[in-house]
């Protein structure tokens, strides 16, 4: 996540997404992270593979 995003202001003006907001972190506060197993291959691509790893094509 970008530093920016993380330290950017949010001004919610609606009281109802306030209280939702709110309620949200106070459920999440006492949640824990858990990791997960992998369960595809990373692999490495550089240069064309990208372009065609997204389906793009020289133009």
């Amino acid at each position: 996540m970008a530093t920016k995003s993380i330290l950017k202001d949010v001004k919610i003006s609606d009281k109802r997404l306030a209280h939702t907001f709110v309620e949200s972190l106070s459920c999440m506060e006492n949640e824990r992270y858990a990791p997960k197993e992998l369960t595809r291959e990373c692999k490495k691509i550089t240069g064309d593979a990208i372009k065609d790893f997204f389906g793009k094509k020289n133009v």
